[in-house]
């Protein structure tokens, strides 16, 4: 087996001290003759250092499986917080969430927490996947090339970025943009489910399949999401692409501009003379 550079070990030690917080303290191979030799977890404790951990197993058991969310329990309405009290409220959760070491995405890379931004008082909410290298970079959610068409979408909804609110499933960028494993996933969303309660949107949109799957609490496909509203935590929602597929497949636009009619329908606004630019 070829041996890992010090970034893949740092990484896999990272993720074997946090199956470690979580009780899990035995480790074994999987497809080996010794599969019921044991893989202690001693070599991702605080005194020894990555380089020397025995991290190829524990490589091996690292969840490889697509986001499927845990069901969620149903909404039950919370006292409402005064829209002059919102703002405050959603500081209080980002102070929560401090240097968060909750999950491997703090050991992978990351730079900057991307807690979300917008109106606090907004009708409206994006929610996406994940942070990207810009976002990253600069603490902001959607301010690359996907960015900028979210933000040619909005504009054609007949808003301003300023008027909504958009955050993502996960505040720190996955490693080469993957999707969120489901440990991430389920860690991080409960702060984006703080900050709907805090907002309570009438109308949220799912960004994309990882953000209706863990918006749902379960998954399917985007075709049969579109096109319908959902319930999701006391709002309305619906279910588009992500604008980084957009910018893949712009023939997809019309059907995302479809979805956000919806969104319109719903709000009462009217439709402006000409959909997002191609």
């Amino acid at each position: 087996m070829s041996r890992l550079d010090p970034e893949q070990q740092q990484a896999i030690a990272a993720r074997v001290r946090y199956y470690r917080d979580l009780g899990v303290f035995d480790f074994y191979r999987r497809g080996d003759a010794s599969a019921t030799a044991e893989v202690t977890l001693e070599a991702a404790s605080d005194e020894v250092h990555p380089a020397t951990a025995a991290v190829p197993a524990a490589e091996e058991t690292m969840p490889k499986k697509q986001p499927i969310a845990p069901a969620q329990e149903p909404f039950v309405a919370k006292s409402v917080i005064a829209p002059e009290k919102r703002e405050a409220a959603l500081k209080v959760i980002r102070e929560e969430i401090g240097d968060c070491k909750r999950c491997p995405l703090a050991f992978a890379g990351r730079h900057t927490i991307v807690f979300g931004e917008g109106d606090p008082n907004t009708r409206l909410m994006f929610v996406g996947e994940g942070p990207g290298a810009d976002e990253d970079m600069q603490g902001r959610p959607f301010v690359g090339r996907a960015g900028q068409l979210l933000n040619n979408m909005i504009n054609a909804m007949g808003l301003q970025r300023e008027e909504v609110y958009i955050a993502n499933i996960v505040k720190c960028r996955p490693p080469q943009n993957r999707t969120p494993e489901p440990v991430e996933a389920n860690t991080c969303s409960q702060f984006l489910f703080q900050q709907i309660d805090v907002i309570r949107p009438e109308i949220l949109v799912a960004l994309g399949a990882t953000a209706a799957t863990y918006l749902l609490g379960g998954k399917a496909s985007l075709s049969s999401l579109r096109g319908r509203l959902h319930q999701a935590r006391g709002s309305k929602l619906i279910v588009t692409y992500h604008p980084a597929y957009l910018l893949r497949d712009p023939r997809q636009k019309k059907e995302a501009w479809a979805d956000l009619q919806i969104a319109m329908k719903e709000l009462g606004l009217k439709a402006p003379k000409r959909p997002p630019e191609q």
